[in-house]
């Protein structure tokens, strides 16, 4: 038995596997806020307290770099040592992964009915494998087969340099330049991003703010759902909010080809996060999403080969930490 976590900015999701049943299926799970918590540690130890039951280790996906098994969550005030962890929680072991290196070693474990096809393609076997996972933050990892099976490698490519493809997002890179020191793809295609783009189409005058929405901002402390609700929402339709998700969606696929270029995924592109899911009616079937993935000049010919599919399960970060307590914490019988 064996503790499994998925540690976000926003929320953290723990869950009690075994192995007899597998990864795919926690025999209990819990979901927290992470900002109510002043650690790791703290969450951990009120769920093992609740469950009661016991474990024999813990591997986390954290939302940030692990070194050295020491990580600090991007966008929370906590850091983490696997030492520490272990000693506090009274365990044999802990084991700190990237939470994208958690979701990439999901993907070869999950089922055909938890992806959505964004761009059909024919996936070559054995292929590295792209993961781009837009949430709180921005996050990327990919796969390589090593002959037996895929193995999982961690990336902080969300934190590389913007670069715009359009005259849009120039302007948009140039008022953000003005606003902060950095700015990286995950200033603008995340949760953390979304309220950018739509700053900078406000000021820009793209398009007009209505009453109503500016009303619900000013009261709200995340913006980034009102935004993405406004924007999917047929019956009240806000131009502006629309417009967010429609540059949202080309950063997406712009970032997705520079990451398959990049580790030349002939095995696919997957997409994981919270936020695609939610706007799935605005990415399917989405010319501009196409166009703008597969934009790359002489290798536009090698991206249409490739698949871009939409991960779909809930819980793939929890599944793949889940993969590696199995890989890691789990002794075999001689």
């Amino acid at each position: 038995m064996f503790l499994a976590g998925d540690i976000g900015g926003t929320k953290t999701v723990l869950g009690i596997f075994s192995a007899d049943v597998g990864a795919r299926r926690p025999l209990i799970e819990k979901t927290y806020r992470s900002a109510d918590y002043d650690s790791l540690e703290d969450i951990a130890l009120s769920f093992l307290a609740e469950v009661n039951q016991p474990i024999e280790g813990a591997v986390f996906g954290v939302a940030g770099p692990v070194i050295q098994g020491r990580a600090e969550i991007t966008n929370l005030p906590w850091v983490m040592e696997e030492g520490h962890l272990a000693e506090t929680l009274g365990i044999r072991r802990a084991k700190l992964i990237n939470d994208l290196d958690a979701i990439a070693n999901s993907v070869p474990n999950l089922a055909a009915e938890d992806f959505h096809t964004l761009i059909p393609g024919t996936a070559v076997p054995g292929g590295a494998i792209a993961v781009i996972a837009p949430g709180t933050g921005l996050g990327e990892a990919f796969l390589t087969w090593d002959g037996a099976r895929y193995r999982a490698h961690p990336s902080e490519g969300g934190h590389a340099n913007f670069a715009p493809i359009d005259e849009l997002q120039i302007g948009m890179l140039s008022y953000l330049m003005q606003k902060m020191d950095h700015v990286s793809f995950e200033r603008v295609c995340s949760g953390i991003g979304i309220p950018n783009i739509y700053d900078y189409l406000r000021a820009s005058g793209a398009a007009e703010e209505p009453a109503w929405l500016k009303e619900q901002l000013d009261l709200a402390p995340d913006p980034t759902p009102i935004i993405v609700n406004a924007g999917m929402d047929a019956e009240r339709p806000c131009p502006l909010c629309e417009l967010t998700l429609d540059v949202f969606i080309s950063l997406l696929a712009s970032e997705a080809g520079n990451l398959a270029l990049k580790v030349l995924s002939t095995g696919g592109v997957f997409i994981g996060g919270g936020i695609p899911p939610r706007i799935i009616k605005r990415l399917d079937r989405n010319e501009k999403f196409i166009h703008a993935f597969r934009d790359k000049g002489r290798f536009a010919d090698v991206l249409s080969e490739m698949p871009v599919k939409l991960i779909m399960h809930p819980r793939a970060a929890l599944v793949g930490a889940a993969v590696r307590g199995m890989m890691e914490l789990v002794t075999t019988p001689a």
